[in-house]
């Protein structure tokens, strides 16, 4: 076992950790906040690396090409809402047919499966000329770009759930009846939720589209599942901290819990693990997260029990 291979690993694994991060903060819109498990995200995620691909190599603006997939992605979400609202197609079947359509909308988008960003201008490579005469890593790139990408936008998103309509956004997903009893329209609510959702997730594409140097039409497959495992690890890591954690602190928990995810599968395929395993692998990161607070409660009733006996 080579301890500098892993620590070498270890650096990428939380550049990329992070710029994961954006995508997770938009799974945790949908599955935590509105509490719909949507499958779009897998197809959104290479919306944007194949948007920002296409229009990098034609020598647009890079931030221009974030923007168009971020823009993208809020068209793909609205699809989807507008299929479970408005044609009551149930949530997980209409994020099926969005991820599906989508697969043949970035092929027509790149013109190709595959594109290559070699020589382009990139928000990478604008971010590696600020530091003149001196030798950054792309790691170190990545890993800036996407810490100024997950603050602003862990700060964004405080600020717009605690308006009316971020409160109407979050009241949805826990009680939607009492939603609508008090005259707000959940459909909106829920459309505009997974607006939001999708063009995260399609902005996080973008990013990592250009630190990796292609996009690809396979680039957002297991995307949900990478972006569930996320949020229950950073949950269940900080939700020993405290039992209700602060919404903001939630947040960074969430991109926290993307590192973690991230540093985990490095550390396992430098110890051996074949890449073929990782689903696997993933699986039961997911399984053992969502169990920790069913063991934490035994746990607690157990120790109860023992006290009480000591007691008599």
């Amino acid at each position: 076992m080579n301890i500098f291979s892993i620590l070498m690993a270890m650096q990428g694994a939380v550049a990329q950790g992070v710029l994961w991060g954006v995508m997770t903060l938009g799974v945790y819109l949908t599955f935590r906040v509105l509490n719909i498990a949507d499958m779009t995200c897998d197809g959104t995620f290479a919306l944007g690396g194949s948007i920002c691909a296409a229009m990098v190599m034609k020598s647009c603006n890079p931030y221009l090409a974030l923007l168009a997939a971020f823009g993208l992605g809020l068209v793909a979400g609205g699809v989807t809402g507008f299929l479970h609202t408005k044609l009551k197609i149930q949530e997980l079947l209409a994020g099926i047919l969005s991820m599906t359509a989508l697969y043949s909308v970035n092929i027509r988008i790149m013109g190709r499966s595959n594109t290559p960003l070699l020589g382009a201008e990139t928000v990478m490579s604008n971010i590696q000329k600020m530091f003149k005469g001196v030798t950054v890593s792309p790691n170190l790139v990545s890993l800036i770009s996407g810490l100024v990408f997950c603050l602003f936008l862990i700060v964004l998103l405080y600020w717009f759930c605690g308006t009316e309509i971020g409160s109407a956004l979050r009241a949805t997903g826990n009680n939607g009846n009492m939603v609508r009893a008090m005259g707000v329209d959940t459909d909106k609510m829920k459309i505009l939720g997974l607006m939001l959702s999708n063009g995260l997730i399609a902005l996080s594409g973008g990013l990592v589209a250009q630190s990796q140097g292609y996009g690809d039409v396979g680039m957002g497959t297991g995307t949900l599942v990478i972006g569930l495992a996320s949020i229950v690890l950073g949950e269940a890591i900080f939700g020993w901290f405290s039992k209700k954690l602060p919404f903001w602190f939630t947040l960074v928990s969430v991109v926290l819990g993307s590192v973690v995810y991230r540093i985990v599968i490095a550390v396992v395929l430098q110890l051996g693990l074949k890449s073929s395993d990782l689903k696997l692998l993933t699986s039961i990161i997911i399984t053992i997260a969502l169990a920790i607070p069913v063991i934490r409660q035994q746990g607690r009733k157990f120790t109860g029990k023992l006290r009480a006996g000591q007691g008599e």
